[in-house]
């Protein structure tokens, strides 16, 4: 069983309130780091057990924080991050069939929220496979402070990063933040 699939596997076992939990954890912890409270953030609609930062996006809007979600423009291409607000008509989009809005309104975020399925101790993640993340991290140009959003069960001693693998600048989990770039 890879790596990938037993972390799959763990988030099928924990309970709706434990997610709960976890989630709420994790949002106060998002809230109260300065760094977070930038003027753009990208974030993800949530699927497969994800943490769910909606309540988070909604709580930025109401600071007026521009909130972006990824889109998949084009396969295995950089992702574009779409503006997003709580009445925005949302369509799926590409490969995941994952909520996204439906105009194309595209921001280039300070922050990027990234789900992780599994996490090391040097920042690299594991997402679903697709690898549109590393790609998007590697070509934007600021790169936006990369935060990485998962579960403490997901922590591993090493995911075997390949060389196009992005290490994250902070990982998040509902023990706390741990920062791996400055």
């Amino acid at each position: 069983m890879t790596t990938t699939s037993c972390s799959r596997t763990h988030r099928h076992r924990v309970t709706s309130t434990n997610w709960t939990r976890a989630g709420t954890a994790i949002i106060a912890l998002l809230e109260n780091e300065p760094r977070f409270a930038a003027h753009s953030a990208a974030f993800y609609w949530p699927m497969r057990g994800e943490v769910d930062l909606r309540p988070l996006m909604r709580a930025m809007l109401r600071r007026n924080i521009s909130v972006a979600l990824p889109v998949i423009v084009e396969k295995d291409a950089p992702l574009e991050f779409w503006a997003w607000h709580e009445n925005a008509k949302m369509q799926a989009h590409a490969v995941w069939d994952i909520p996204a809005p439906a105009e194309r309104e595209v921001i280039t975020p300070a922050v990027l929220f990234v789900p992780l399925l599994g996490f090391d101790e040097q920042g690299h993640r594991l997402g679903h496979g697709g690898g549109y993340y590393d790609r998007t991290l590697a070509g934007l140009d600021p790169r936006p402070l990369a935060v990485g959003i998962g579960y403490e069960f997901g922590r591993l001693t090493s995911i075997c990063p390949q060389s196009h693998d992005m290490p994250m600048d902070a990982i998040v989990t509902e023990k706390g933040i741990a920062w791996h770039n400055g």
